[in-house]
């Protein structure tokens, strides 16, 4: 396995955390009793988190997931599941308390499942641009949402998305299926404490019928559009997401 790179990209404090042949990179800024945990999406990193962190109020932790960003490949890319119990394994060893936790696109798969397996470690869930859409899962069909979202998008958020992909590695293709075979509708109705479902109102990869469906599912779902953003709602103009999280947390 390679040696993880252990460079700050939020100016925070960076730890290597590894169980079998999984590592993930966790990042730690600012300070509080709120714990927010920042899950990114396929071919990110936590550096595509930089402005939400800054804006959160508490302690934020942002991740790399394994084979992501920082984090170094593991034998296999990891289920959703998967993530998720790494994930908790971590929390439960940096001896943090429950969390709120945002999952960016599939993250927000690997946030839900971490809310249902690992339900003491999480006090409060926000699903942003919630993958995969149940009537779309298909590769092909999820590629070509994200570029005709890609079209719209800030140039200076496109080249750090293709940095990300490129440092994601040969094996984007599997995690790509790994993403695509989750089934995250059968896991919305299992989650037990509140959750934010939000989109941005022109995002094509998370249509609203499937998000204010998701929203529906969850017990405890609350639905919100976040005007002008696309899929990389909280990525290019963090201020609208992080004031409507800061809304519905207070509310709870």
């Amino acid at each position: 396995m390679s040696t993880p790179d252990l460079t700050p990209a939020l100016d925070g404090h960076v730890v290597a955390f590894t169980e079998g042949s999984a590592t993930l990179i966790a990042e730690r800024t600012g300070s509080g009793s709120d714990v927010f945990l920042l899950v990114h999406g396929l071919g990110m990193g936590r550096s595509v988190f930089g402005e939400l962190a800054r804006r959160l109020e508490g302690t934020v932790v942002a991740v790399d997931l394994p084979g992501f960003g920082a984090a170094p490949e593991p034998d296999l890319p990891l289920t959703m599941p998967q993530h998720a119990d790494l994930i908790a394994a971590h929390l439960v060893a940096a001896d943090l308390p429950a969390v709120t936790v945002i999952g960016h696109s599939m993250g927000s798969q690997v946030a839900a499942e971490l809310a249902v397996r690992h339900p003491d470690r999480v006090r409060a869930v926000v699903l942003a641009a919630p993958t995969v859409d149940a009537g779309a899962r298909r590769v092909a069909r999820q590629a070509l949402r994200f570029l005709q979202d890609t079209a719209s998008v800030d140039p200076r958020v496109v080249i750090r998305g293709v940095r990300e992909y490129l440092r994601a590695g040969p094996h984007i293709v599997r995690k790509i299926r790994a993403t695509v075979a989750h089934r995250p509708e059968d896991v919305y109705p299992r989650i037990s404490v509140p959750t934010l479902v939000v989109r941005g109102s022109r995002d094509p990869v998370s249509p609203p019928a499937w998000t204010r469906a998701v929203a529906d599912a969850i017990p405890q779902g609350e639905y919100a559009e976040i005007p002008g953003c696309g899929h990389e709602t909280m990525i290019r103009d963090a201020g609208p997401a992080a004031d409507r999280i800061r809304e519905f947390l207070g509310g709870i």
